[in-house]
């Protein structure tokens, strides 16, 4: 990799990392073509980004960046997760991992927070943003269904008391 490549590489992780919210490192030693694959495309379905960069490049791309402080995660074969949803870049790599043992979560950050394994397995487990949002509008849609049913409720008591009249005198 000559100079060009290096501040290409340098540049495309500082300007990925610069825009994500979350960055999380993993080691993926042993992993094949087809699981690396796999797991990127199960990343990008999700809105998230997975990059395998030398480990000095990616400790210099970390400078300048919210994620300065997991530089030192950077040994061994690494790569880096980022995206804007912190819930479905988790759940997506502790889930591949579940799944296949040699992709090893290191570490990774939130923000300014550091975050070690078990942090990562417990944002895997919250729901996401578009589940929230679900919930909210569902939160909001009962009371205006329950508020129509109560109105129309003596509509339909009259009606039933007025048939019931009619069957009777009939």
């Amino acid at each position: 990799m000559n100079r060009t490549e290096k501040q290409a590489s340098i540049e495309s992780v500082n300007a990925t990392l610069k825009k994500a919210q979350i960055a999380l490192v993993v080691h993926n030693n042993g992993l094949t073509v087809a699981q690396m694959s796999q797991l990127r495309g199960k990343l990008r379905e999700v809105g998230a980004e997975f990059k395998v960069s030398k480990n000095r490049l990616a400790r210099i791309a970390a400078k300048d960046t919210p994620f300065e402080q997991i530089a030192d995660l950077f040994k061994g074969p690494s790569a880096i997760a980022t995206s804007a949803d912190p819930v479905s870049v988790a759940r997506g790599i502790v889930d591949f991992a579940k799944a296949h043992e040699k992709l090893v979560i290191v570490g990774g950050a939130y923000g300014a927070q550091k975050l070690d394994v078990k942090a990562i397995e417990a944002l895997s487990k919250l729901p996401s943003l578009n589940e929230l949002r679900a919930k909210i509008v569902g939160m909001l849609k009962t009371p205006a269904t329950r508020i129509a049913c109560v109105l129309q409720a003596p509509g339909g008591q009259v009606a039933r008391v007025i048939a019931a009249k009619a069957k009777k005198e009939s």
